[in-house]
Formats: structure tokens, C-alpha cells, sequence
């Protein structure tokens, strides 16, 4: 035991060490173009999955949107720019996701089904990740310095989200309340007789990508706009994906509290409720041959730190 705790303060030392040498030498790491820029973001975000949408069939994109269910979200940024071409960005989020079957207009067409199915989620996103951003139009600026400048870009990278998809259950005597779905299992995940079908995570990784412009109103502070799509490798964001499955199977797995909340949720086909049309076991729920995602649309306040540059601020030509 006592080994390991010498071999742990040993790491540490060497991590605390490391990390202040770092930040120490910051401006020193690359040219004197290396700069560093740290902000924050504010904007709407949206979901696109299986619940909820517009006209027709689901789709990927704004057509699919329901914009009663816009949440935002809020976050910090840390930039650093070894060249002003391209930067490196870590960032982390907080913010809502919502979906409601229930605000589709129905035109007589394929949403209809969905209208039918009545079904509804929430869920908070909490999220990190690492990403690149390239800024393309730098070779052809005429000036040095930044004031003044507008900068278009595009970004990528890699993150971890974390959700927990959420609905209102309806008790006997009145009163609702909010309840987790994952342990409900309510398509049948983590159960014998859905052996294909494992508990999904509530951790799950991201690839965002999206694009943005800059415009530096002083030589240390921008103002940007920027649309960041997150494609996810997971269907169950809002919890829905595959089909209904056999209710009696709650009574199997859950406790009798849990098994009660789980068949009222499972299926609120409006058609059901009113005792005409039962659904049948392995009747579609959801679409399982495409993920869920969500995007947002930003407005990020940034400043830069560390600025070595000597760059000629009157505007003068670069040739």
C-alpha cells in the first residue's frame, strides 16, 4: 500500500511539473504566432431523431424541426493557433434536448403515424470534446493584425456526450412526474428474449462538425456565429428506436412499481387509448436504421491571450 501511494505522488509531482512548464513556456511554444483564445458560447439547440419532426417522413435537418422544443445551451472554449490558418479547440456544454410526437400538424401523410404514436422526451447533454478549425481566407488577407478582420471557418473533431432520456408518467390518482427511461428497458434491452438488444450507455462518443465566421472587433476580442452538428453512434437519445415489445416481459425484469410505469409509457398510440386498433408485438416503434443527432447555432464572445505578435495594427499592406 504504501508503495502505491509513493508511486502516485511520484506521478503527480511529475504531472504538476509538466503542466506548470507548460503554461510557463506557453508563448514560447511554436513562432511568435502561437496565441491562445478562451470564450463562451450561447445558442438554441435541436434534436433530430425519432420523435417529434415535421411534414412527411423524418428527416436530418432543419425541414424536421419542431421549434417549440428549442432548448439552449451554454459552454466554454480554450483556442490555441500554432498559425493562424488552423487552431486547436477543447470545449464542454451544457444544455437540453426535447422531442414531443404531439406538436406534428398532421397533413394526412406519413406523419401521421408519428402524430398517432403521441410519444414525448427530455434530457439534459453535458459534452466534451476536442476539435480543429481551419481558417482558409488567411492566406489571402492584405494585412497584419486582426481588428477589423472577418474570418469564416469550418471545425471538426471528436467528444463524449452524456444524456438521460426522461418522460411524464401519468399515475391512477392525477399527479405526473418525471421519469428515467434507460432502466425501464422499454424496448426490451438487457433481456433474454432480445439477446441483439444490449442496455445502451448513457456516455456516449460524438463527432461534431459544423463551420462559423469571426469578426475580431479589437485586436484581442471576436464576435463569431457558428452551426455545430453532433452525428452520435447510439439511437437512444430519446429512448426509441426499434419495436414494441410484449409487456407482460416488465413483470419479468422490473420491480411491480417499475412494471407499471414501464407499459404506460412503452406504447401511447392515441389509437390504443381509445381502444380501437391495438398495437401488435413487434409493430415499428422507431426508425433503428438511423441514429440520433443533434445541432446547435452559437454566438461565441472570444479574447485572445499571450499575443507575441509585432504585427503592424495602422493596416499597413503585407506583401
Amino acid at each position: 500500500m504504501r508503495i502505491f501511494v509513493q508511486r502516485v505522488r511520484t506521478l503527480a509531482l511529475i504531472c504538476g511539473f509538466s503542466f506548470t512548464a507548460f503554461f510557463s513556456n506557453a508563448q514560447s511554444i511554436s513562432t511568435p504566432n502561437g496565441k491562445f483564445e478562451i470564450g463562451l458560447g450561447l445558442g438554441p439547440m435541436f434534436f433530430l431523431g425519432d420523435l417529434g419532426g415535421n411534414i412527411g417522413q423524418g428527416t436530418l435537418f432543419v425541414k424536421d424541426l419542431n421549434f417549440a422544443t428549442t432548448k439552449f445551451q451554454k459552454g466554454l472554449f480554450v483556442n490555441y493557433y500554432p498559425q493562424e490558418w488552423i487552431g486547436f479547440r477543447l470545449a464542454g456544454n451544457l444544455g437540453k434536448l426535447e422531442g414531443a410526437d404531439s406538436l406534428i400538424t398532421d397533413h394526412g401523410g406519413d406523419e401521421t403515424y408519428r402524430l398517432n404514436r403521441n410519444l414525448h422526451f427530455r434530457t439534459n447533454i453535458s459534452e466534451a470534446y476536442a476539435a480543429v478549425e481551419f481558417y482558409p481566407t488567411v492566406f489571402f488577407e492584405q494585412y497584419e493584425g486582426l481588428q477589423g478582420k472577418i474570418r469564416p471557418y469550418g471545425v471538426l473533431g471528436i467528444g463524449l456526450f452524456h444524456f438521460n432520456p426522461q418522460t411524464k408518467y401519468y399515475s391512477p390518482n392525477g399527479t405526473s412526474r418525471w421519469v428515467d427511461l434507460q432502466p425501464l428497458h422499454i424496448e426490451g434491452q438487457g433481456m433474454a428474449e432480445y439477446p441483439d438488444r444490449p442496455n445502451y450507455k448513457l456516455t456516449q462518443m460524438e463527432i461534431p462538425l459544423g463551420g462559423g465566421v469571426k469578426w475580431y472587433v479589437k485586436e484581442n476580442m471576436y464576435l463569431g456565429f457558428e452551426v455545430l452538428h453532433r452525428k452520435t453512434f447510439t439511437d437512444y437519445v430519446d429512448d426509441l428506436s426499434k419495436d414494441y415489445i410484449d409487456p407482460n416481459l416488465y413483470d419479468k425484469y422490473l420491480t411491480p412499481e417499475n412494471a407499471v410505469v414501464a407499459k404506460q409509457v412503452q406504447n401511447r398510440q392515441l389509437n390504443h387509448v381509445l381502444g380501437a386498433n391495438p398495437t401488435q408485438v413487434g409493430e415499428q416503434r422507431g426508425n433503428p436504421k438511423r441514429n440520433d443527432s443533434y445541432f446547435s447555432t452559437i454566438i461565441r464572445f472570444g479574447w485572445r491571450l499571450f499575443d507575441n505578435s509585432t504585427a503592424d495594427h495602422m493596416g499597413c499592406p503585407k506583401w
